[in-house]
């Protein structure tokens, strides 16, 4: 489990064959083999390490669900070691495992902030609440506005500075986590042999389902 409270940006020193290098320092300080390092908000198992950087190997499946196949040797990467139970909770849960990409429509100013607008597929915005959490590219986010097509996040000064962001632009691919708890609700619910109405819930529904 992660926070998407990013630690370090990283740099991609080697990738291909199945194995991603990434250069950085604050993430290794305390690494062990087999320790789990989120890498743009990817889940990735550490195989190698020193004190410059830690090796992980990536499955096709990763590849396919994510946005690490448009990495290239020098690109940035948003870096967190795992939660512990001695940590600070400052984002929301984050499972690191990505459930799909979207694309950066655009940035605009507001403030001293900088509203950015994703394009996504149904599949991912059914999860994508007002005022609800979503991981991007692994930091922890709050959604300022959501249509059937895009939704929009606010990022301070600060957050463009301590992660990937600050390199992104129209048109680049961010890999997307949604809420797990919404998920784990929609199964609950799914399972159910009384179904809500097409109007919503209703009182009625949520006292026999248990509520």
């Amino acid at each position: 489990m992660f926070t998407g409270i990013i630690e370090e940006v990283g740099h991609i020193r080697q990738l291909g064959g199945g194995k991603l290098a990434i250069d950085c320092q604050k993430v290794v300080g305390d690494v062990a083999l087999g320790d789990s390092i989120a890498v743009n908000g990817v889940c990735l198992t550490v195989t190698s390490f020193d004190k410059n950087h830690f090796t992980a190997d990536v499955m096709p499946e990763t590849v396919r669900r994510t946005s690490l196949a448009e990495l290239k040797k020098g690109s940035p990467v948003n870096l967190e070691r795992a939660l512990t139970l001695a940590s600070r909770l400052g984002g929301h849960i984050v499972s690191g495992h990505i459930d799909g990409t979207g694309e950066i429509v655009a940035f605009q100013e507001e403030g001293n902030a900088i509203l950015m607008k994703i394009a996504a597929g149904p599949e991912l915005l059914r999860y994508v609440v007002e005022k609800g959490s979503v991981a991007l590219d692994g930091i922890s986010l709050t959604v300022a506005a959501v249509t059937n097509k895009d939704f929009t996040v606010s990022l301070i000064p600060h957050t463009r500075e301590v992660t990937n962001l600050g390199s992104k632009k129209a048109g680049s691919t961010i890999n997307i986590e949604t809420d797990v708890l919404g998920k784990y609700v929609e199964k609950m619910l799914g399972g159910s042999q009384a179904q809500p109405s097409a109007g919503g819930l209703s009182r009625a529904f949520l006292l026999e389902n248990g509520f």
